[in-house]
């Protein structure tokens, strides 16, 4: 299958793997409406300010996307983030509404929204991670969110078997991306250490996992990807990572 004709929303368009989605699904001949609250760094045939956080950002978005695109096909679930790499004692209630917000309640409030929009043969795709699958230290917000995803992305697999409507879980590891900035809130050195000397050829690229993503949505019809696990080599688990000497 190929996506010619076909439109698409991704959220969180703006940089790393959201761009990387994107720009791969224009390649392959869909118009995509991109969301991001950095609107001036979304690069795709639509680009609209969009904040999940935000009930009355979320509807404006999905209201204005759908007009535009005239009708949804696609919706990637993309954008999410980190703050903090700490014992859960060590968090705070602003960080705590940061995460959870922006990684469960905007990637749910984003599926609603779009659902009634989306036609026969639609695809949903949610940005989970390997640590959604299992628990890594010091990073229990973020693992808990990711945990959620998962299981949401189960669950509403579940209710909607048997509408012609795919879902896939894409869930990445090690990705070499803007995330670990956010995550040590601009720290560049600390940021950078996340990827540096990864063995056997580094992380991730963003490019790698939006090949991933389509792949899912170029199957035929009547298959559907339930999850791909995307990591690099070196990794063999969230905090198992193989670095060179």
């Amino acid at each position: 299958m190929k996506l010619e004709g076909k439109t698409a929303i991704v959220t969180g368009a703006s940089s790393g793997i959201g761009a990387a989605i994107a720009r791969a699904l224009r390649a392959d001949g869909a118009r995509v409406a991109g969301g991001a609250r950095r609107v001036d760094r979304v690069e795709t045939d639509v680009a609209l300010e969009l904040d999940v956080t935000d009930p009355v950002s979320a509807e404006g978005f999905v209201a204005a996307a759908v007009e535009q695109l005239g009708g949804v096909d696609v919706l990637v679930n993309n954008a999410g983030l980190a703050l903090g790499r700490d014992p859960f004692d060590d968090s705070t209630e602003a960080d705590e509404e940061i995460v959870l917000e922006t990684n469960v309640h905007g990637l749910i409030r984003m599926t609603r929204l779009v659902l009634p929009h989306l036609r026969d043969g639609g695809h949903i795709v949610n940005m989970g991670s390997v640590a959604g699958r299992a628990a890594y230290p010091n990073g229990s917000l973020y693992v808990t969110s990711k945990f959620a995803v998962h299981g949401f992305t189960q669950a509403l697999r579940e209710d909607l078997l048997g509408r012609p409507i795919r879902i896939t879980n894409v869930a990445p590891g090690l990705v070499e991306t803007d995330f670990s900035k956010v995550r040590f809130r601009g720290d560049e050195a600390k940021a950078s250490a996340v990827y540096a000397d990864v063995a056997l050829g580094g992380p991730v690229r963003p490019e790698d996992v939006a090949e991933c993503v389509l792949f899912a949505l170029t199957r035929p019809a009547n298959v559907n990807v339930d999850e791909i696990v995307v990591t690099a080599l070196a990794q063999s688990s969230g905090a198992r990572i193989l670095r060179e000497e």
